[in-house]
């Protein structure tokens, strides 16, 4: 019981004085509209879901989970030929620590605008629109207190105030893109190259975060800088998938980087359409 005072007490004191932070996914590039709103839409296909769940600290006898479901679609896309054409996207993720259920529930529509440059090169920007909403609930907590002289006793009043309050808030994000992939690729589907860079900023409105009556933060704007690339080897169903991305919002900043192997299962019809490449990573 202890543990999960504390732990609690940390998490509630941290939101207190630190500056709010954003959701953080371990596969950051299986989400590409939170890296990014410029890549909704930008994808071989015409429709694209995604859906990531985190579930941390298991062993503390509390829950630290966030889940995110995602869907975006294109529009006036070419089947052939190189013509501009439009990204929208929908995403819900909700976010909950501790035993105080302090968390954030937001949903974010994306628009991007897409537009060839070369056979096998194109640029997007992309705008993203959110509404966010944070609360908490100091009830469940233990506090020192309410200690009986031997163990915590939550039946014990802690004589705390439940001060925390639920709030919600505009968001506002943009982004570039730059995209380059050989569509002329076989049917074997075995010499595929693929590459994505780009740049995005997050919160350009700068939200405040009213947790408590008469205390607010400011939400950081966050600068995202990110790349990734796709090769299949030919001649083989192997290929690697590479990324990197970098992160900073206010004083803090994070570097991710790393490379998956993928083998292919089977390889998508581009006559009919009928069915779609699979792979394992």
């Amino acid at each position: 019981m202890s543990r999960k005072w504390g732990i609690g007490f940390l998490f509630v004191v941290g939101a207190a004085v630190s500056f709010g932070q954003d959701i953080h996914f371990t596969q950051v590039a299986t989400n590409n509209m939170l890296t990014n709103p410029a890549t909704t839409g930008m994808f071989n296909g015409w429709e694209r879901v995604s859906a990531n769940h985190k579930n941390q600290w298991v062993g503390a006898g509390t829950k630290y989970f966030t889940t995110s479901v995602a869907a975006d679609v294109n529009f006036l896309k070419p089947k052939m030929g190189n013509h501009a054409y439009l990204g929208m996207g929908l995403q819900f993720y909700n976010d909950v620590g501790g035993d105080s259920k302090f968390g954030l529930k937001q949903f974010q529509m994306s628009f991007s605008g897409i537009v060839p440059v070369g056979e096998m090169h194109e640029i997007s920007a992309g705008l993203q629109f959110g509404v966010g909403q944070r609360s908490g609930d100091l009830t469940g907590l233990i506090f020192p207190n309410q200690f009986n002289g031997s163990e915590l006793d939550p039946s014990i009043n802690s004589n705390e105030i439940n001060n925390l309050v639920s709030f919600v808030y505009p968001d506002l994000g943009a982004g570039l893109s730059y995209h380059y992939g050989n569509r002329k690729v076989g049917f074997t589907r075995d010499d595929q190259t693929d590459f994505v860079f780009g740049v995005a900023y997050a919160h350009l409105n700068h939200p405040h975060l009213n947790y408590r009556v008469g205390y607010s933060e400011k939400l950081y704007g966050k600068l995202t800088i990110h790349a990734n690339f796709l090769k299949d080897f030919s001649g083989t169903t192997v290929g690697i998938e590479a990324f990197g991305y970098e992160f900073i919002q206010g004083p803090h900043a994070e570097t991710l980087l790393g490379a998956l192997m993928r083998i292919r299962l089977s390889s998508g019809s581009k006559t009919t359409g009928l069915t779609r490449d699979a792979y394992i990573k």
